[in-house]
C-alpha cells in the first residue's frame, strides 16, 4: 500500500459570490435565497497541494477529471464521464503569421465529447447531482448546453428535460432527441426557456443545472484554466479571448487562476480576459463599457451564434470583474465578421470554429489594430465548439 496521500476531492463548502456566506456542499443547493446570486465550491487547497502537483499530472487520465482534488464529486464512482477535456492548445503558426503574432494559440473545445465546451461543465454537474441523488434534470439552452446535459444524463441512467428557443440550431434538437431527452421549445429567447424550465422544475420536482444557477458546472468549465497553464509549461499567456453568453467560461478560468496560485503552480500574474459579445446581444459588454457592476437584460437579441444570445446572465458581476481585475477588456462583433473568421480560422489552420470561436479571431483583429493587444503577446483564443454544429445557419452565411 503506498504511503502517498489519496487522490481525492477536498471541497470544504460553498461560499456566496457576493456575500461570502457559506453553506455545505453536501445537499443539492442552487442560487443564494437571500440575494438571488451564485454559490461557488471551495476546496482546501492545501491539502490538495499535496498530490496535485506538477510532477504527478504526467501519469495522469488525458481528461478534466485529472484535477479532481479541486472538482466538486467525493466518491470516483459517481463521475460520469465520456473523456471530456484536455482539449489541444495549438499553436496557430499560418494564422499568426497572417496576424504578424509571434505567438498565437488556440484552445479548440470542439473536439470535446457533444462537440463543445458544454460537455465539462454538464459532466461535472450532472456527476454532482448523482452524487446528491437527483436523478431528474430539467435545464434551459439555447444550443450546445442541452445536448451535453442530454448525453451525461443519459450516461448516467437520468431523466433529462430541455427547453429550447424554437430557433436553435438542428443539430442540438436532434442529438437531444437521440439522447432521450424530454425536448421542449419555447417561443422566446434563452431567458424565457430559463423560466418555464424553472417553473416545471418547481411542478414536477426536477432538478435545474441552469448556467450558475447551480454550483457545479463552472467547476467543468475552470478546466480549461488549470489546462492552459499546464500546456504552456506553467505559465500563464499575456490574453485570453473568449466568447461570451451566459460567462461561465471566463468566471471558471479566473476561478482557477486564483487556485492555482493557492496551489503554488503560478505566481500572481494573471492574462488579460477579454469578453467578446455579438453586436445583437451585448449586454455584459454595454455594462463594462458603462462602468456598471450588474448588466441590464439586452432587449430583442438577435446573432447567429446560439451560445451568445443570452439576454440577461445570472454571474454578469462575475464575468465583469474578471475582466477588469485582469486588466482586460470588453467588445462586440458582428455576425458577418464571425462568419469571416470561421472561414478564416478553417482556411488557415484547419479548425471549423463554431461562430462563436469565429468571434474570438474578429475580436483579436480590432484589439490588434487599436494596439489594445501587441503582435508580440502570447494569446490564446478560445474555440468553444465545433462548427458542424451550425451547418445549418453557416451554409447560407458562407454562400450555399
Amino acid at each position: 500500500m503506498s504511503d502517498q496521500p489519496q487522490i481525492r476531492s477536498h471541497i470544504t463548502h460553498l461560499e456566496c459570490s457576493l456575500s461570502g456566506e457559506s453553506c455545505t456542499h453536501e445537499v443539492p443547493t442552487r442560487l443564494n435565497p437571500k440575494n438571488g446570486k451564485p454559490y461557488l465550491a471551495r476546496y482546501d487547497l492545501t491539502k490538495a497541494a499535496e498530490t496535485l502537483t506538477k510532477e504527478s499530472m504526467p501519469d495522469r487520465a488525458p481528461n478534466m477529471w485529472r484535477y479532481r482534488e479541486v472538482m466538486p464529486v467525493i466518491d470516483p464512482a459517481n463521475i460520469v464521464t465520456l473523456g471530456e477535456g484536455f482539449t489541444p492548445l495549438r499553436r496557430a503558426k499560418r494564422l499568426g503569421k497572417h496576424l504578424g503574432m509571434s505567438t498565437l494559440l488556440i484552445k479548440d473545445e470542439g473536439v470535446n465529447p457533444t462537440g463543445s465546451f458544454k460537455a465539462r461543465g454538464l459532466s461535472a454537474a450532472v456527476s454532482k447531482a448523482l452524487e446528491l441523488g437527483e436523478m431528474k434534470l430539467t435545464m434551459p439552452s439555447a444550443g450546445n448546453a442541452a445536448g451535453a446535459m442530454a448525453a451525461y444524463a443519459a450516461s448516467a441512467g437520468m431523466e433529462a428535460h430541455v427547453y429550447m428557443p424554437k430557433d436553435a440550431p438542428m443539430a442540438n434538437q436532434i442529438e437531444c432527441l437521440a439522447y432521450g431527452a424530454n425536448l421542449n421549445l419555447v417561443d422566446g429567447f434563452i431567458t424565457d426557456a430559463g423560466r418555464i424550465s424553472g417553473e416545471a422544475a418547481e411542478e414536477h420536482g426536477l432538478f435545474d443545472v441552469s448556467t450558475l444557477k447551480e454550483p457545479y458546472r463552472v467547476e467543468g468549465k475552470k478546466t480549461m484554466g488549470y489546462e492552459i497553464v499546464e500546456q504552456l509549461g506553467y505559465e500563464v499567456p499575456g490574453v485570453i479571448i473568449y466568447p461570451t453568453g451566459g460567462g461561465t467560461g471566463i468566471v471558471g478560468i479566473w476561478k482557477a487562476l486564483g487556485e492555482m496560485e493557492q496551489l503554488g503552480w503560478i505566481g500572481s500574474e494573471r492574462p488579460r480576459m477579454i469578453c467578446v459579445q455579438a453586436e445583437g446581444c451585448s449586454p455584459l459588454v454595454d455594462a463594462y463599457k458603462a462602468g456598471k457592476e450588474f448588466a441590464e437584460p439586452f432587449k430583442n437579441p438577435s446573432t447567429l451564434a446560439a451560445g451568445m444570445r443570452v439576454p440577461a446572465a445570472v454571474g454578469d458581476f462575475l464575468v465583469i470583474r474578471a475582466v477588469r481585475e485582469s486588466g482586460g477588456t470588453a467588445l462586440t462583433v458582428t455576425d458577418d465578421q464571425m462568419v469571416q473568421s470561421v472561414r478564416d480560422m478553417s482556411e488557415y489552420e484547419g479548425i471549423f470554429p463554431a461562430p462563436e470561436g469565429g468571434a474570438t479571431l474578429s475580436a483579436l483583429e480590432k484589439l490588434l489594430e487599436s494596439g489594445e493587444v501587441g503582435r508580440d503577446e502570447r494569446v490564446v483564443l478560445l474555440n468553444t465548439g465545433s462548427a458542424l454544429k451550425y451547418l445549418d445557419v453557416l451554409g447560407p452565411a458562407l454562400g450555399l
